[in-house]
Formats: C-alpha cells, sequence, structure tokens
C-alpha cells in the first residue's frame, strides 16, 4: 500500500506543481513519445537480460506491492523447522524422511501454505535436511556447503534490481533520444508551418527528456531499490534457515537452534523471543 501511495506522491506532486504554474496537461500527453522511450528501454531490457530474468522481473514486480516477506512468514519459516527437528531428535532422523521426501504431502510441511508456494525454499529446506539427515558430514563442513550455496543463491537474487536499474540508467538517455527526434521533426517543418505549430513540436520533443527522467527516477529506479530490498530479505531468510539447522548439527535442541536463527533475521520483521517461544509452543 505504502508503494502505491508513493506512486501517487510523485505523479500529484509533478503534475500538481506543473498545472499550478500554467501548465496544461494535454501538452505532455505524447503517446510517440511514450513509444519512443518505452519500446527502447523495453527493447533493450529484453536484449541484456535471458528470459528467465525478465518473467522473475515481471512476477516481483507485481509483488511489490503486497507483503510477501513479513514477521508472519518468518514465524512459519522457524516454527516448521521447529517441528521438524523436534520430530527427528524424539522418533529419530529416519522419521521426518517421508517428510523431506514428499513435502507437499507432509502433515507438518501442509500446516504452512505460504513456504510450500515458494518451491525454491521448500526444496533448500529439504535439501539440507536430507544431508543433516544422513549424520555423515561434520558441522564446519556442512556450513561450508550452505555458505557456498548462499553466495550463488545472492547473485542469483540480485539479478533482479540490476536489471531493472540498467533500465532506470537508460531512460534518461532513451529520453533524449525522442527528443532529439522531435527536434529533426520540427526542424523539417521550418518555412512550411505556422510559428504556433513549430512552437507545439518543439514542446512535445522536450516531453521526451521530461518522460524519461521522470520515468527513471519516478518510477523505475524506486522499483529497482524496492527488488533489492526484497531480494536482500529474501536472502536473509536463507541465512536463518542455514542458522537453525547448522546449530541442530552441533547438537543444539531445537528450542536453541531456531533461537539461533531468529538472531539472524533483520530487526524490522524479527519475532521477539517470546512471540517465537509463544509459536514453538502453540501458545
Amino acid at each position: 500500500m505504502i508503494k502505491i501511495v508513493g506512486i501517487l506522491i510523485v505523479l500529484g506532486s509533478v503534475l500538481g506543481g506543473y498545472v499550478l504554474s500554467g501548465g496544461h496537461v494535454m501538452a505532455i500527453v505524447q503517446p510517440f513519445e511514450v513509444l519512443i522511450i518505452g519500446g527502447a528501454a523495453f527493447g533493450a531490457f529484453l536484449q541484456s537480460n535471458p528470459a528467465s530474468t525478465t518473467k522473475r522481473v515481471l512476477k516481483k514486480s507485481l509483488q511489490m506491492f503486497g507483503s510477501r516477506i513479513n514477521k508472519a512468514l518468518y514465524l512459519d519459516v522457524l516454527k516448521m523447522l521447529y517441528e521438524v527437528l523436534n520430530k527427528s531428535r524424539r522418533e529419530g532422523m529416519m522419521a521426518i524422511e517421508a517428510d523431506i521426501e514428499e513435502p507437499n504431502a507432509s502433515a507438518i510441511f501442509s500446516k504452512y501454505p505460504a513456504i510450500l508456494k515458494d518451491e525454491q525454499m521448500t526444496a533448500f529446506v529439504c535439501d539440507y535436511l536430507r544431508i543433516l539427515s544422513s549424520g555423515n558430514m561434520a558441522p564446519h563442513e556442512f556450513e561450508g556447503l550452505f555458505e557456498m550455496e548462499l553466495e550463488s543463491l545472492k547473485a542469483d537474487l540480485e539479478r533482479p534490481p540490476r536489471a531493472v536499474n540498467q533500465v532506470a540508467d537508460a531512460l534518461p538517455g532513451f529520453g533524449i533520444v525522442a527528443a532529439v527526434l522531435g527536434i529533426v521533426v520540427t526542424m523539417a517543418m521550418l518555412g512550411e508551418a505556422e510559428q504556433n505549430a513549430i512552437g507545439q513540436h518543439v514542446g512535445a520533443a522536450l516531453v521526451g527528456t521530461f518522460l524519461g527522467i521522470l520515468a527513471a527516477y519516478g518510477f523505475t529506479g524506486p522499483l529497482a531499490a524496492s527488488l533489492a530490498h526484497d531480494a536482500a530479505e529474501e536472502l536473509n531468510l536463507y541465512e536463518a534457515i542455514k542458522a537453525t539447522l547448522v546449530a541442530s548439527s552441533s547438537g543444539m535442541p531445537p528450542s536453541m537452534a531456531v533461537e539461533f536463527g531468529r538472531k539472524v533475521l533483520l530487526p524490522g520483521n524479527r519475532p521477539s523471543f517470546v512471540e517465537l517461544e509463544q509459536a514453538v509452543r502453540g501458545g
């Protein structure tokens, strides 16, 4: 919701100031300028990114208007890990084999649809629980494997914001391209059109520069920053999973292992000690 408010403030401030200073809204409605800038930016985006990144950018951009990663999700992940580790501690590691092999059919995982919906995170958790259940890896080796995967995961999560940021950097340039093309059209009209018509075409050309800069700094740049924040929060959740499972592999009881995970979480949405304790105890 706050992002929609931000968009409205940007539009309201720019257009409101323009109108109050005596400008006419229809003078900046230039569909051909939008076509040049938007089309060129989208074409450059497609050239510089694989299809998988394009799909992820579109998906994550729509998610920016919600609150996918929040305290509720943090609690769900820690509760789920606690239940799995507690079951393995009480009944033995073999008892969770069915849960990690078929998480969609698991009585534990099925309690947390938000986690199951994220196939990558579900696979991440199950893979490391599978390794943990084998009992053939020392805690420091287990942690080292986590670190290597988290490095590659970080690079992957940073692709969408980096791709959008490249578009934001290019938009002012494409605005200049649109403006130059508008001036070329205007110059071709000299001696053939009235002064009023020439003035309108020059104004339309300048709108190209305006639109490119506004799109870059008012919308695309903030979207890239928002995607970067989302990527950092998602990576932080994976780091909490790592801390929990590494603590468990070192012999910590489930209640202490999830506390290790909780302390890794960013402060903004981190549940308190009491909130986590009540959650895992069913309080």
